[in-house]
């Protein structure tokens, strides 16, 4: 059995490394178990609305998350998948599969700042050609799609950021929208907007990915209910995310799936909080995500605190 660590920070995104900042200052025994460092923030294209930072993007700012690990010598444990996250007596036990082998940690205290992961089409088509064409990374992938027809699909601004780039790479994209206009920053929209070879598609219901080895279009519902085609090479899919949540399905949550939590970051058990987009709490910004990482490490060290002195 693995030894008892103070602390076990479930996520390598912005809530996962700003509450191990505040960890590491403490002088904590504590483990990162993640998938990765940056996670949802490796999506992000032009980030524009970080404090303190004027400009930055996903790839950048992830390599700023590193660095800062480095600097205060953070243990982590990645390519690992969290599967249970149980409460027994006074420890929490973390269980996590990395390849074949299963791997179980042991903690006074957990923050479980495992994200979300991008939401799906469900059309027909989308898993055929998944990495065939079809991508939810625009950041990662678009490069690949250098002077062809590219198309993203989604409203928010994920998707705006999605558009900005590859209307500077494509020959044309297309960006369809699920209502009339953009849900996303208006000073990003506008900038879309003005992009010559860029079409906006408002009302527009993706149905069907087409291709043979390798996606060459998609077929949409119009605003007046006609079903449409489109001649593409490269569909961005950014619709939202889902939250990662499965693995502690007894902890209390909403409708979505998302941890509930109180303004300490604490779930409806002791010694077990939530910080970022996997909680409740409104908006999905990263600014926010590192101040929830920042309470949650506060609270689980008042929590362990309290725990020594009983």
């Amino acid at each position: 059995m693995s030894k008892v660590r103070d602390l076990i920070i479930i996520g390598g995104a912005a809530a996962g490394v700003a509450a191990a900042i505040y960890a590491a200052r403490r002088k904590l025994d504590f483990l990162i178990v993640s998938g990765d460092i940056g996670g949802e923030v490796l999506l992000s294209g032009e980030i524009e609305n970080y404090p303190g930072i004027l400009k930055t993007n996903g790839v950048d700012m992830t390599q700023r998350y590193t660095s800062q690990l480095d600097h205060y010598e953070v243990e982590r444990e990645l390519d690992t998948w969290v599967t249970d996250v149980q409460k027994k007596d006074n420890i929490v036990e973390v269980t996590a599969k990395k390849g074949e082998e299963i791997k179980t940690y042991q903690a006074k205290t957990v923050i479980i700042t495992s994200g979300v992961k991008p939401r799906h089409l469900n059309v027909p088509g989308e898993d055929e050609f998944y990495q065939k064409g079809v991508t939810y990374c625009t950041v990662c992938d678009g490069p690949l799609f250098r002077n062809k027809t590219t198309a993203t699909i989604g409203t928010g601004n994920s998707a705006i950021e999605s558009a900005l780039m590859m209307a500077e790479i494509s020959v044309k994209h297309y960006i369809l929208l699920k209502y009339e206009d953009f849900k996303g920053e208006t000073i990003m929209a506008d900038k879309l907007k003005a992009k010559e070879n860029v079409e906006i598609l408002p009302q527009a219901m993706t149905t069907k990915i087409t291709g043979e080895k390798m996606v060459n279009g998609l077929d949409y519902t119009d605003k007046n209910g006609n079903t449409q085609h489109l001649d593409l090479q490269g569909i961005f899919v950014h619709i939202g995310m889902t939250p990662q949540s499965q693995f502690a399905t007894h902890l209390d949550h909403d409708e979505s799936g998302k941890f509930i939590i109180n303004q300490l970051c604490s779930t409806n058990v002791p010694g077990i909080f939530a910080a970022g987009d996997v909680t409740n709490i409104p908006f999905q910004q990263i600014a926010i995500a590192s101040g929830q990482g920042a309470t949650a490490a506060l609270a689980a060290i008042e929590y362990i605190n309290k725990l020594s002195s009983e």
